[in-house]
């Protein structure tokens, strides 16, 4: 180029030249990988894991090692988390027995006595991994998608991760530990497998168990209450209390106790009369002192007798419940009212109590716009409000006051009825009406308990038509976690003394759960290993 400039300086002429291209090779540097790089990362899993535990642990993006705790009380190692998973002991839900020893739960892992032990995959390996193997025979395999029906089918027990528990399988105690129950020691319990968890250094979070006792909340509902007549003459001569004084710690130790009181509470109310065959009742006010003892969180009020002394009773009783912080639903100072749910939020459960009252021979005064009185049974509105609380995130139990009879089975109506509140939503169907315990079922993942018989009443079998066995009674314990229906526990208790009842003797129970069962459809499985077992406390 200078020398050109140069020959234009000189004025000379400049020659055409054609460019010839010139290609430079440039290899550009990533300083940043390419947004489709994929990380591997070294992963470690035991077979013994359980799926749950597995999935948790597997969205994390570090390397990891998770197996069987070589030793559980060994100091833990850096970047090393201790993981406690428990399992449960359970059988098809008619099974009759309710505890074993861990000697026995053993033995039949060695083969010494009882049918096989039923687990998924990752639990044999778990089990033999701190138990040792089995003897040939003794477990077997079965997919976890499968261990339900296939227990039902061949009367099995099995052992399960706490988390795959559901209403149709029935927890069996282990030493008389349950973690279904309220003061369940994860500590003390022998169904507790340990895990370790190591990272290569990353922080991360995992669960170090698959049970929270602040998620669980238990539910207690009974029959029907009627503190009147002989019943009311026994609480006059050995105190208030004393209906309750066999079941007051059962009721007290539930977050959520119910209790169907059909008779309200009157100041004008006459002393009571043992032998009256009179069928208008009321109950002394002071009465409630039973209620509130045994820690009453609930009143259903969809009882027949409810209306008998009028609305200044009616009014008074529903003054009396909200004093004592007493919800109320199946009834109300109006049909508005009566219509009302009681909602409670326990352990991040919710629940919503909704009952009503489908007219029958007594005609029980229903409530009206602007009268005291039981819910109507108004099934169109019931089915719309079950769905909308359901929506709302809400566990619905519903109960009925639907006829009165003294036969175990329901009849098609009240089948059709119980079922209705289950297709709208409703987890937990029970039955008021019954003074007879009735059967149950499990109906599109939600248990029905058409009756439970009486709580405090004074039918003793004394007069010619009582059927017999009249006296027995269900209290049915409801337990839920983390928003889930997960077990119901059928305790059994006898009435005495014409108002108190008591915990049921291990033959009566035996007895009465063997007849409900096959009553229900189910056959009753008394195991021969150990034919009885312990009372449900």
């Amino acid at each position: 180029m200078v020398i050109l400039f140069l020959l234009l300086a000189c004025g000379g002429q400049v020659p055409v030249i054609n460019p010839v291209p010139v290609f430079v090779q440039y290899t550009p540097t990533n300083f940043l990988p390419p947004t489709s790089a994929v990380v591997s990362f070294q992963r470690q899993i035991g077979n013994s894991v359980p799926r749950l535990l597995r999935e948790q642990v597997e969205s994390q993006n570090v390397s990891f090692t998770l197996n069987i705790s070589p030793s559980p009380t060994s100091e833990l190692k850096p970047n090393e988390i201790q993981i406690q998973w428990v399992y449960v002991l359970v059988a098809p839900f008619s099974t009759i027995r309710d505890d074993v020893t861990l000697d026995e739960l053993r033995s039949m892992w060695n083969g010494v006595a009882g049918s096989p032990l039923l687990m998924d995959e990752s639990t044999v390996a778990a089990f033999t991994a701190i138990w040792g193997e089995p003897v040939s025979g003794s477990v077997r395999s079965v997919s976890a998608e499968s261990l339900l029906d296939t227990a039902w089918t061949e009367s099995a027990w099995a052992i399960i991760p706490f988390e795959l528990l559901s209403p149709r399988w029935k927890v069996l105690t282990v030493d008389g530990q349950s973690p279904i129950r309220k003061g369940f020691e994860v500590a003390t319990y022998p169904l507790v497998v340990p895990f370790t968890f190591q990272t290569s250094g990353t922080p991360v979070s995992v669960p170090t168990s698959n049970y929270d006792s602040s998620k669980l909340t238990t539910v207690m509902i009974t029959g029907t209450t009627a503190l009147v007549r002989a019943t009311a003459f026994k609480m006059e001569q050995k105190g208030i209390t004393y209906p309750g004084e066999e079941v007051r710690d059962l009721m007290r130790e539930a977050d959520i106790a119910h209790i169907s009181n059909e008779v309200s509470f009157f100041t004008d109310c006459p002393p009571p009369d043992p032998n009256s065959a009179r069928l208008i009742f009321c109950s002394d006010p002071k009465y409630i002192g039973l209620l509130t003892d045994i820690g009453v969180d609930v009143v259903e009020l969809t009882g027949n007798h409810f209306a008998d002394y009028g609305r200044f009773a009616m009014d008074e009783t529903l003054s009396i419940y909200r004093s004592n912080n007493i919800a109320y639903f199946g009834g109300g100072s109006n049909l508005q009212d009566s219509f009302m749910p009681a909602l409670f939020e326990i352990n991040g459960n919710k629940f919503a109590f909704l009952g009503c009252n489908l007219p029958d021979m007594s005609k029980a005064e229903i409530a009206t716009a602007d009268h005291p009185g039981s819910a109507p049974c108004d099934l169109d509105y019931f089915t719309s409000k079950v769905a909308e609380l359901k929506s709302q995130g809400y566990l619905v139990i519903f109960t009925f006051q639907w006829g009165e009879d003294y036969v175990p089975q329901p009849d098609r109506s009240q089948v059709e009825g119980f079922r209705r509140m289950v297709d709208a939503g409703a987890t937990i169907v029970s039955g008021s009406q019954a003074h007879f315990p009735k059967t149950m079922e499990f109906y599109n993942d939600a248990f029905i308990h058409y009756g439970l018989g009486n709580l405090f009443f004074d039918q003793m079998g004394n007069l010619n038509w009582m059927p017999e066995g009249i006296r027995r009674e269900f209290l049915d314990r409801y337990v839920i976690y983390a928003g889930k229906l997960i077990s119901v526990e059928l305790i059994t208790t006898m009435l005495e003394d014409f108002a108190r009842p008591r915990i049921m003797t291990i033959e009566e129970r035996s007895a009465f759960l063997q007849e409900y069962f096959s009553k229900s459809g189910w056959m009753p499985l008394v195991d021969e290993f150990a034919p009885f077992g312990t009372s449900v406390p």
